[in-house]
């Protein structure tokens, strides 16, 4: 079973997000900011990892450039979850090696489609 790591500090969005994934068939670890989500991506095999942006204690870019830098990108694929579209947050996130950019609210379906094409 492939898995997937949901990073976001809303609750009810990882819930929902987690929910929908695993109804179609991943397993699904969560994680409240990016420190939480580092420790989970460096200590388990993922195949997609999903971010928002706007964390506390560590952001998302932060997070996905940390990932970077260990090798983690290059194995996993990363798609970042965010309310804003900033171009120069879209760039930093590409350079990161960040998959795909998602502006929420999302539809369910489209972003479990967008997880199934990453984790092939």
């Amino acid at each position: 079973m492939k898995k997937v790591l949901v990073v976001d500090d809303s609750d009810a969005i990882r819930n929902q997000i987690a929910q929908a994934l695993e109804g179609a068939g991943f397993d699904v670890l969560q994680a409240k900011d990016g420190l939480e989500g580092l420790a989970r991506a460096q200590a388990t095999d993922l195949s997609v990892i999903l971010l928002d942006v706007n964390m506390p204690v560590l952001g998302g870019l932060d997070l996905l450039e940390r990932l970077k830098e260990d090798g983690t990108t290059g194995r996993v694929s990363i798609l970042m979850l965010t309310t804003e579209a900033h171009e120069s947050m879209v760039v930093r996130a590409r350079n990161g090696g960040a998959k795909g950019w998602v502006i929420k609210p999302v539809r369910m379906e489209m972003l479990v489609s967008a997880v199934q094409r990453l984790a092939m």
